[in-house]
């Protein structure tokens, strides 16, 4: 268990290994919210940073021939039509 002291001035220090799993940087925004068992801090869900495809891409595991765009398009069309079913 991972544990932090309240200072005089009101302030927590997260644990390193914390901000690190969330990858929460100085001047992350966080909610507090006062639950029956204790306080839930959660990061600021307006707050994330928005990513490229070529940031994400390395974690798409697909082996074959690269699929166009014309060909993505009608695959997402088809995923909404099924869907909506």
């Amino acid at each position: 268990m991972l544990q932090s002291k309240l200072s005089t001035k009101g302030q927590v220090i997260i644990p390193k290994p914390l901000r690190t799993a969330h990858n929460w940087q100085a001047g992350q925004k966080l909610q507090f919210i006062d639950t029956p068992d204790g306080i839930l801090v959660k990061s600021d869900p307006a707050t994330f940073k928005q990513t490229s495809i070529e940031q994400v891409a390395g974690c798409l595991r697909y082996k074959g021939k690269p699929k166009s765009i014309a060909e993505m398009n009608e695959a997402i069309a088809k995923g909404v039509m099924e869907q909506s079913k």
